[in-house]
């Protein structure tokens, strides 16, 4: 099946589907903030954390997560929190059911966002490559001005074996073909829109990865709504396993 053109230059940019294949881990150093937190009643901190996920399948950790001696364990049907011999803490089945019903401000327990942890940072680590994974439908959407450049996009629709913000999602890609935004819906609170900036890439083992993802509300215009400033995600460190 031919891939969509502009999908492929979006990932040869990004560094080539076959050096990404090579891999099967990736790991980063993170540091979380932002409006959200406070919002679903969860205490946020500066501290650096280490998030690892896997290329190949959907599965993610977080080290620490909420005590020195413990990780979160995400995949799609299951989310844990154990301590580094592997003891269960904390886990839940069916995750993603546990937010039937809420909103915005509908408080998290930290089973809720050691899930929404996992799999955003799952999606966010994995594209653009996983949108040439069997199963995803892509369309072209209309560009958009962004910084003086016309950032031009594509719509993806997500296999519903994966469990992510929402089953559609927008990604935009500069004129160097690197990603410069990714909208979705966020679907376990509420499905509010959101516009979502990457920047300031680096290269890792001949892949671009970006350092700096900020997260806005959209508005309807589908230009970010700047305050708040819903979610910050700065990463250093990247490494390949």
């Amino acid at each position: 099946m031919t891939m969509h053109p502009l999908l492929a230059e979006a990932l040869a940019a990004h560094g080539g589907l076959d050096r990404w294949r090579r891999f099967g881990l990736l790991s980063a150093t993170i540091v979380t903030g932002g409006a959200l937190w406070a919002m679903k009643g969860v205490v946020q901190d500066s501290d650096p954390r280490r998030s690892t996920v896997a290329l190949r399948r959907e599965w993610a950790s977080l080290d620490p997560y909420g005590n020195p001696d413990w990780i979160s364990v995400f995949t799609p049907g299951r989310i844990a929190i154990e301590d580094r011999s592997k003891a269960v803490i904390a886990e839940r089945f069916d995750p993603r059911a546990a937010f039937a019903g809420h909103d915005l401000t509908t408080p998290w327990d930290p089973l809720h966002r050691a899930y929404f942890n996992g799999y955003a940072l799952w999606t966010y680590f994995n594209t653009p490559f996983v949108l040439a994974e069997p199963g995803f439908a892509i369309e072209d959407i209309a560009a958009i001005d962004g910084n003086g450049e016309q950032w031009r996009g594509l719509r993806a629709t997500f296999p519903g074996r994966i469990a992510t913000h929402s089953r559609t999602q927008d990604f935009y890609f500069g004129p160097d073909g690197l990603l410069r935004r990714h909208d979705y819906h966020v679907d376990v609170a509420g499905g509010f829109a959101a516009a979502h900036l990457v920047s300031d890439f680096v290269e890792v083992e001949g892949i671009h990865l970006p350092t700096r993802r900020r997260a806005y509300q959209r508005g309807y215009d589908l230009k970010p709504i700047f305050d708040p400033l819903m979610v910050s995600i700065d990463l250093t460190g990247f490494e390949f396993g």
